[in-house]
């Protein structure tokens, strides 16, 4: 049996093609369980109106939400996304195809676009990125709640989600990365596809990456190796990182010793340069995103490193909710 989950918060607006897509699926799920965490719209009656399972909690955040899903499902395996995706047809059927094989515990699928704006367009182009990586892999620690698949068995065992992740932000990370240190098979399956808004506008990605960069090191503190490398982060990703604080830095610097100045631009330019193969990716889009492309990445590393800067100092005052052994 098969339980859908869909964690849902104020989300009236884009639930219904949520749904619609849900029930067109070429092999239907057994359920559809909607989890209204504390929607202040019509979020609710949506959900009632498309005839699927309602669950409603207090606003606690969607890891509280999915975990009661997780709870009430009734199915062997259970699917996640979120109330604003719209699953192709088949994604039931490839995002289960995996199972078949009895050491798989969980599965990942993949985001696509039909957004003609700029920014979005390139924050596609930054996923076909990370699936490059994930495809190279025969097992993976990273899975997205817009598109995973698990075993409920597995789930529940795990404790689920942990509600000290009260954003829908690496709330998913902190999962994945607990079931790949019990040496649980991952997989990624890049048919699986749903399709997404992305940010549209520069500033709303640099809202978006300055919360990623902030809560990725909440996980990294519940799991420091992963700082290093998991399946997912591109190791330039880190390195244009480390060239960003050397800009800023030193700029900071070139008020007390000008000189240091040149250094800021020097370390300005290699970072330009780390771009070249993005940009490549992008133009075979469209090769007018050759410039945009560039900026984009200054503009991602940017925004990185305010999250993560923040976020080293809210490390200290994390405290997860389920028990968990320290890592070393």
């Amino acid at each position: 049996m098969i339980s859908i989950i869909v964690p849902a918060y104020n989300a009236a607006r884009t639930l219904p093609a949520c749904l619609a897509a849900l029930q067109r699926q070429t092999q239907l799920p057994d359920e559809i369980i909607v989890v209204d965490d504390g929607s202040q719209d019509q979020t609710a009656q949506v959900a009632r109106a498309y005839g699927v399972q309602l669950l409603e909690q207090p606003h606690q955040g969607p890891a509280v939400a999915r975990n009661l899903g997780i709870h009430q499902a009734s199915g062997d395996i259970i699917l996640l996304t979120d109330a604003d995706c719209e699953p192709e047809p088949a994604w039931v059927a490839e995002m289960t195809r995996p199972f078949s094989d009895p050491r798989v515990a969980g599965g990942k699928g993949s985001y696509r676009t039909h957004q003609q704006e700029r920014v979005a367009r390139l924050a596609q182009c930054e996923f076909e990125e990370r699936y490059d990586l994930l495809e190279r892999l025969e097992t993976i620690d990273f899975i997205d709640t817009y598109a995973a698949a698990f075993r409920t068995s597995v789930l529940r065992e795990s404790g689920g989600f942990d509600p000290a992740f009260s954003q829908a932000n690496n709330e998913d990370v902190d999962l994945s990365y607990r079931l790949a240190k019990k040496g649980l098979k991952l997989v990624f399956n890049r048919q699986a596809v749903v399709y997404h808004r992305h940010p549209a506008t520069w500033g709303a990605y640099l809202r978006l990456k300055i919360k990623r960069g902030y809560w990725r090191m909440m996980a990294y503190r519940l799991h420091p190796g992963k700082a290093v490398r998991d399946s997912y982060t591109p190791q330039l990703l880190k390195a244009q990182l480390a060239l960003m604080y050397l800009v800023l830095g030193l700029a900071g610097l070139a008020f007390v010793l000008p000189p240091l100045g040149w250094g800021a631009v020097a370390a300005l330019i290699v970072l330009c340069f780390s771009a070249i193969p993005f940009i490549r990716r992008a133009i075979q889009q469209d090769n007018a995103l050759r410039i945009p492309a560039l900026v984009f990445i200054v503009v991602r590393a940017l925004a990185f490193a305010i999250g993560v800067a923040g976020g080293t100092m809210g490390m200290f005052f994390f405290r997860p909710t389920l028990p968990r052994k320290r890592e070393r």
